[in-house]
């Protein structure tokens, strides 16, 4: 199959590539760094040169495509301590471009990277952007079928927290306990994007995936074992203490108040509600496999 990726070399773009490679797929790339293309090379990818914001770019590099992988990366939108950005408006033409994009190229068969938290127009705070997008891309005629992947929380999310565990020998959010979540690597999400990529496309569905199941109390054991903190603890904080700290450090109002609010879902369970009405199978990766990396990272 003709493939071609969004989102550049990225956690889940760099190791979807491979496989599909490795697969016997020609895969072309689409970044927005001129710097990746020896890199794209390298792994035995055509290289597309390019940005999300512009619609004959994308219209001409899908041309010809089999199936295409989208993806909108919050890092080709701007910085989070950027207040000059509506991120959901940005998120919105991104949609909109590719769906000009893919009507415009032929290509009928779509897999998109949306979130946990896109089955919902209210209560997932800064994931609202993926239900918007979602509902944006499925105003697309019914030849074009579409796959919508829903990823939980990243494992590779937790190095944001590098500089406070440093720091503060804790992590420290505005909620934690027992209560077990679901967490997935970005090597499964690539593990199964590759693998629907293999599948029939028929209409448009949705697809969770999931790595393990573990509470932030696990989380913060199993790190601070892994990096030499025994004592390491998940500290929870008030959600106004929290937003205070984000506001304080300049990040986006907009997504500072996204952050608390989803992490207000994640307390309750309400972000998980229709997962597990639609609960998949595991991936590979386990928590205790993620630990043994992050202590790598970690000295670093």
């Amino acid at each position: 199959m003709n493939i071609v990726i969004t989102g550049s070399l990225g956690n889940i773009g760099k190791p979807l590539t491979t496989l599909l490679i490795n697969r016997g797929h020609q895969v072309t790339v689409i970044s927005s760094q001129p710097e990746r293309r020896s890199q794209i090379e390298d792994l035995g990818a055509v290289p597309a040169i390019g940005t999300m914001q512009d619609v004959e770019f994308l219209t001409e590099t899908f041309k010809g495509a089999d199936a295409v992988y989208l993806m909108e990366a919050w890092e080709g939108i701007g910085s989070l301590f950027d207040h000059s950005i509506d991120f959901p408006a940005e998120f919105k033409k991104i949609a909109q471009n590719y769906v000009q994009a893919v009507q415009l190229s032929g290509v009928e068969r779509i897999i998109h990277l949306s979130s946990i938290g896109a089955h919902s127009a209210k209560g997932t705070g800064s994931l609202l952007v993926h239900h918007h997008v979602e509902n944006i891309l499925r105003t697309l005629p019914e030849n074009i079928s579409i796959k919508f992947m829903r990823p939980v929380g990243f494992f590779s999310n937790l190095y944001r927290w590098l500089p406070m565990i440093k720091s503060k020998e804790a992590i420290i959010q505005s909620y934690g306990g027992d209560q077990k979540e679901p967490w997935v690597s970005p090597f499964d999400i690539a593990l199964t994007i590759a693998d629907e990529m293999e599948k029939p496309f028929n209409g448009k569905s949705v697809r969770y995936i999931a790595s393990d199941e573990v509470s932030p109390n696990e989380i913060a054991e199993a790190v601070g074992k892994a990096i030499g903190i025994p004592d390491l603890k998940w500290q929870v904080i008030s959600s106004e203490e929290l937003l205070n700290q984000m506001l304080s450090a300049g990040i986006n109002e907009w997504i500072a108040k996204g952050m608390v609010a989803m992490q207000h879902a994640q307390g309750n369970g309400s972000l998980y509600e229709d997962f597990y009405l639609n609960k998949p199978e595991f991936g590979h990766v386990k928590l205790e496999d993620f630990v043994k990396e992050f202590a790598e990272v970690y000295p670093q």
